[in-house]
Parts: C-alpha cells; sequence; structure tokens
C-alpha cells in the first residue's frame, strides 16, 4: 500500500521496522510505501489532545517495492487560494514521492475566494472537504463530504466560508 497521512489538529506519533521514529504535527504530510512489508505504529502522543487526520491508502502501481517512508511540513502560505501539489509519481515541486498514478493537492481558500484545477482528458477526481463549506461547479459540499469527478475538464472549487480542501487528480 501506499499510504498518505495528514494532520488537521493534535499530532500522531509514528515508529516502524526501518527505525523512522517522528511526530506528524498539522501542516505535514507523511507517506509511507509499505512494499514488501513494514511493521509500524502510529497513535496519539497526548493524553489530553485529541488528534483529527485523513488517512488515505492507495494500492501501488507495481507489487514488490521497497519500503520508504517520507515527512514533510508544506508552508500554508503556499496553498492559501490556490492548489498546492504534496504528493505526485515524480514528486514534482518537492511533492512527496507516490508510487501511482495520482497528484494530490491541498488548498485553504477564503470565504467568497476559489480555485481552479484542469484535468487531462481521461483523468478523475476525487475532492475532499476536509473543514468549512465549498461549492463544486455548483455543488454545495460541507466538512467530510467528499465528491467523485468524471468527464469533467475543469473544476472551479468557491469556499462558501473559510475552507481547506484535498483534490485527487487520478489517471
Amino acid at each position: 500500500m501506499e499510504i498518505v497521512t495528514y494532520v488537521l489538529s493534535g499530532a500522531l506519533q509514528h515508529r516502524d521496522s526501518m527505525g523512522n521514529g517522528e511526530v506528524l504535527r498539522p501542516g505535514e504530510f507523511q507517506r509511507m510505501t509499505a512494499g514488501t512489508g513494514i511493521t509500524h505504529s502510529e497513535f496519539n502522543p497526548s493524553s489530553t489532545e485529541p488528534v483529527h487526520l485523513y488517512q488515505i491508502w492507495l494500492l501501488p502501481e507495481r507489487r514488490g517495492l521497497e519500503p520508504s517512508y517520507e515527512q514533510q511540513r508544506f508552508a500554508e502560505s503556499e496553498r492559501r487560494n490556490r492548489l498546492q501539489l504534496v504528493a505526485s509519481r515524480d514528486g514534482q515541486d518537492g511533492s512527496l514521492r507516490i508510487h501511482q498514478d495520482v497528484r494530490i493537492y491541498l488548498s485553504v481558500v477564503e470565504a467568497g475566494q476559489a480555485v481552479r484545477a484542469v484535468l487531462a482528458a481521461g483523468r478523475y477526481a476525487w475532492l475532499q472537504v476536509l473543514r468549512g463549506g465549498v461549492s463544486l461547479s455548483g455543488v454545495l459540499l460541507g466538512t467530510s463530504d467528499g465528491a467523485a469527478v468524471s468527464e469533467e475538464r475543469e473544476l472551479t472549487i468557491e469556499a462558501e466560508g473559510a475552507a481547506e480542501v484535498m483534490l485527487f487528480d487520478l489517471g
């Protein structure tokens, strides 16, 4: 599996059999390739503060990959009212490298602002609303809502109030 984790609030402790031991905090992404096998644990290191996270599991493009791990902070200023690439097959623009034909974007959209995404022919999208409310090409979505998109070339994501979204551009 390709496992991508993003913490919205709180903290998540990660430990694995490759010797990695990190704390993932808001604004940080983690990518782990389970590959040929890895043992790992994830837990909330705080006894008082809850953790809120999204974890995405994707099938890798091929079997037999070596296990690997990356963790990176992405500045919120780079995604305010624009889509910031946070994971991709080729690691473009400093994004995490994921072994699948997917590009994952993150955006914090201010009230009344919009971001646009252009999809190449034959590609699909999934929009996940992490916080707030948005209109996706006229369809209202709220916190934790998701939308599958096919046969569209351009998406307009407009914030109804302050919002945070994750967009998956899928092959």
